[in-house]
């Protein structure tokens, strides 16, 4: 039997790859390009529909050991895990995306503060606009999912003169910036904060987080900021918020995805939309195939590999479905 890497990205665009494996180039579309069943190490496609990224798992289970993504979050084939047999490894693309994700988060900051989107609008009619608009100097941020990517973010809020940046995870930890509060202390630190910003993963604890309660703690004129997943914010709750004029939001990512013409979503007040690009960068290539390179060569020489999300038939995995 073949031991088949499938890869996303062409073998021979990526240097010093490990000898002793049989590389593959699949992007996710088209026919397979080798029998799934030799696959020992799948490398899903990147910005491929979830059912498209899964298709082949089923008819790898027989060899198959890991499963890497080349994106932050695993929302996507996780489901598709749980008819694999014990002892496959997923892991993510921790070290990939915190550059790109977390310019934009600022940029969406900044953008909707300042009130770029009307600025292109009167623009595009000739119309000078000037008056006051916020600046992100003195406010106060929240940042919901202090991960790699939550941490990347505050790097690039720290010249800013913030007044304070609250971090909150999963579990409470300390870092040399401060606290990282847990979950259950939300309601008492979203009253105080400016701008809100959301980089978690998307998980059944964090699924609908963001809902009428959650938005209704959020001060008045407060921002809110999604980089993370779609369904992280109930989507109708977030409506009555924004037609009430009370909030403003900038969003990378939406709830349905992509964002049908017609959802009321497009033409609410005081949103910003972008269509889920905070990965897609000229970042993003150097850094997937220096991820892709170390993994293959821990893979090789059966060291522990990186960025490990979950393991099939453990607890974890168990509590993950």
């Amino acid at each position: 039997m073949s031991a088949d890497v499938w890869l996303p990205i062409p073998p021979d665009e990526i240097e010093d790859l490990p000898e002793g494996l049989a590389y593959h180039f699949w992007d996710g579309a088209g026919e397979f390009p080798a029998d799934p069943a030799d696959c020992v190490f799948y490398a899903v496609p990147y910005m491929r529909p979830g059912e498209a990224c899964v298709r082949p798992l089923p008819d790898m289970s027989a060899s198959l050991r890991v499963v890497q993504t080349l994106t932050a979050g695993t929302d996507h084939v996780e489901p598709a895990l749980r008819r694999l047999p014990s002892g496959v490894v997923l892991c993510n693309a921790r070290g990939v995306h915190e550059a790109s994700t977390a310019e934009l988060a600022l940029t969406l900051i900044l953008a909707s503060l300042r009130g770029i989107p009307g600025f292109v609008r009167a623009q595009d009619q000739g119309e000078w606009q000037g008056g006051f608009r916020p600046a992100l100097t003195d406010k106060s941020v929240l940042i919901v999912g202090y991960g790699s990517i939550g941490a990347a973010i505050e790097d690039r809020l720290a010249p800013f003169e913030l007044a304070r940046v609250a971090r909150v995870a999963r579990s409470g930890r300390t870092t040399a910036r401060g606290p990282v509060h847990p979950l259950t202390d939300l309601p008492s630190l979203l009253p105080e904060a400016d701008v809100v910003v959301l980089s978690t993963p998307l998980t059944e604890s964090t699924r609908g987080l963001v809902d009428a309660g959650f938005l209704a703690r959020m001060k008045d004129g407060a921002l809110l900021v999604n980089v993370a997943r779609g369904p992280v914010v109930d989507t109708k709750a977030l409506l009555t918020e924004l037609e009430s004029g009370r909030l403003t939001a900038a969003l990378d990512v939406t709830d349905p995805e992509p964002l049908p013409p017609e959802h009321p979503l497009w033409r609410a007040p005081g949103v910003l939309i972008t269509p889920h690009v905070g990965g897609p960068t000229s970042a993003f290539l150097p850094r997937a195939k220096r991820l892709l390179r170390d993994q293959l060569r821990r893979f090789v020489n059966r060291e522990p590999l990186a960025n490990v999300i979950l393991t099939t038939g453990t607890a974890r995995d168990a509590a993950s479905s």
